[in-house]
């Protein structure tokens, strides 16, 4: 997903007669036709998570990259064993496991499933798949996006199964509960499941494939979900938008059902349009500046705290963002804590001058100066003969990132860093940030029940690459013993004072190494229609955040029911 179709990770419906087909709709029964997989039934949701340009047929649920996982409906086909409400810590829904327990320390942890499940082709659900599953994932780490230490799975029967790690991951249940569930009797025969795309997606979730092209999937109800009278919602239409703009003038004129995106003027370009028209954005992340640690001038630390003190978060905030994401100036914004939500973790040792953001560009140059860089005459730094110079790089369909990113370079111009903004298309900026092909980037972080998500998602040396080898997170490559420790060690205990100490030891890290440079606080783009469908979550009723992104997006669906 896009942060939110950054409407960041992290999306709406770019408008077309179809599109404005599915606005209107019509009491048919029949499957929707559609080449943009707009839907011209009524009982359809048409939703976006991320603008994507043209699709290719891959819905690879163990790829962030993949058609399935961009648009957000991987786990409305593929689903968790368990779902979350990240807006109400300690809620756990029981999904294809009912129940879960650890043992051996944190190093085991055993789930008791569902009976009666079945996939879309027929097949039993059972232990088995669990116990394939995790063990794809140890043999194939580019598929272990959340980086898991998995030493071994197994199902002493058909509705147990038990997963095995080298190290307590007690903070990891939230990843562990969130793997995808595939079937061990298609992917078994898979050779590299890794590459694998996928093509016509099975699994136990409410919804079915049913079409496909390059602008746009659209998916069936399952009429054998497990779970009796759901989902009310007959189709689900995802429309492939090039751009934050396209997307919008779909949600802006009822195209688009649901949306995950950054809105620019949000107020009057939406709200104001139609009383059913809403909004509803929590905070969830950090997100942040990503440097790319293995190329100087950005592998320079002094050259990191320049860009920290040279950039205005409170003017991306404001004219980027349009005032919907928060800047990164708290006391403790320096840290990737989102403040207020995780305040809980700051003590007076990181809450202190020190680890607060400010925008300084006389300091800025002066951390510069003391490094040893001289000004020339044409305003820019050097070090030596070497001009102090990068490309920061996001998607040209994310137009928040773009704006935030023409600010950025003109701030730290001012500062004396010659920056060169560029714009490329999602799927090449996926491939550049993945590979390390890139020398910054602004990126969203990683949410989760607590700031160790976050942390786990940027620092995290399981989950890097060398250059050229694929990445699934710490994307900076940045490779530090003492986070790793920090991480393992919130990871292996369930003591509340145990694991904010580990936190504030990673949040000194961030503050003084500035690995990534946090800019604001990403929040779960939500915007929503109320025209036909009812049972949406709200700040009053916050049964799940209201991003258009899996894995709470399914959550969501099924608690819609369309109106009469």
């Amino acid at each position: 997903m896009r942060h939110k179709i950054k409407i960041a990770g992290s999306i709406v419906c770019a408008i077309s007669l179809a599109g404005l087909a599915a606005a209107c709709g019509s009491s048919s029964p029949s499957s929707p036709s559609s080449s943009s997989g707009a839907s011209t039934v009524k009982n359809t949701v048409t939703m976006e998570s991320s603008p994507t340009g043209p699709l290719t047929r891959d819905f690879n649920p163990y790829s962030s990259s993949s058609a399935g996982s961009v648009l957000g409906l991987t786990d409305m086909i593929n689903e968790p064993l368990l779902q979350f409400d990240l807006e109400k810590p300690g809620t756990v829904y029981p999904w294809l496991a009912t129940s879960s327990a650890w043992s051996n320390g944190g190093k085991t942890i055993t789930f008791t499933l569902r009976s009666g499940v079945k996939y879309t082709n027929g097949d039993a659900f059972n232990a088995a798949d669990v116990a394939f599953v995790f063990g794809m994932l140890k043999k194939y780490p580019t598929m272990n996006q959340s980086g898991l230490p998995i030493v071994s799975a197994s199902a002493p029967n058909a509705t147990t199964a038990v997963v095995n790690f080298s190290s307590s991951q007690y903070a990891a249940f939230y990843n562990i509960a969130n793997v995808p569930m595939v079937p061990q009797a298609v992917w078994s025969k898979i050779s590299n499941p890794s590459t694998y795309s996928n093509p016509t997606p099975i699994g136990t979730g409410p919804y079915m494939f049913d079409t496909f092209s390059t602008s746009g999937v659209l998916l069936k109800k399952n009429p054998n979900y497990w779970q009796p009278g759901k989902p009310k919602v007959a189709y689900l239409d995802f429309p492939a938008y090039d751009s934050n703009t396209t997307a919008n003038l779909a949600l802006e004129s009822g195209a688009l059902t649901w949306g995950g995106n950054f809105v620019s003027d949000i107020k009057s370009a939406f709200l104001a349009k139609n009383a059913n028209y809403h909004v509803w954005d929590a905070p969830i992340h950090t997100e942040t500046i990503i440097p790319n640690l293995t190329k100087w001038p950005l592998s320079d630390l002094a050259v990191r705290q320049a860009v920290s003190d040279g950039v205005d978060r409170t003017v991306i905030s404001d004219d980027g963002e349009d005032g919907q994401q928060p800047p990164a100036i708290q006391p403790g914004s320096l840290t990737l804590l989102t403040l207020p939500t995780d305040a809980s973790y700051l003590t007076p040792q990181t809450s202190g001058p020190a680890y607060t953001t400010t925008y300084n560009t006389a300091l800025a140059k002066s951390i510069l100066v003391k490094a040893g860089f001289k000004m020339h005459s044409n305003g820019y730094f050097y070090l030596g003969s070497k001009e102090l110079a990068f490309t920061i790089m996001d998607p040209s369909a994310y137009t928040d990132f773009d704006d935030d990113n023409a600010i950025i370079a003109s701030d730290l111009k001012a500062a004396g860093i010659d920056v060169t903004v560029s714009a490329v298309s999602v799927n090449a900026w996926n491939a550049d940030i993945a590979d390390g092909d890139f020398e910054a980037t602004c990126h969203w972080g990683t949410a989760g029940t607590s700031p160790y998500y976050d942390y786990n998602g940027y620092l995290n040396d399981a989950l890097t690459a060398p250059i050229g080898k694929t990445a699934v997170g710490d994307y900076e490559r940045f490779y530090s013993s003492a986070a790793d420790a920090d991480l393992t060690a919130f990871a292996g205990t369930t003591s509340a004072t145990a694991q904010k100490a580990d936190i504030v030891s990673l949040e000194k890290i961030v503050a003084t190494q500035l690995p990534v440079i946090p800019i604001f606080y990403g929040v779960a783009w939500d915007e929503y229609n109320t025209t036909n469908f009812t049972g949406w979550p709200t700040a009053a009723d916050p049964y799940a955040p209201g991003e258009p992104s899996g894995p709470f997006n399914e959550y969501t669906v099924l608690q819609l029911t369309p109106k009469s």
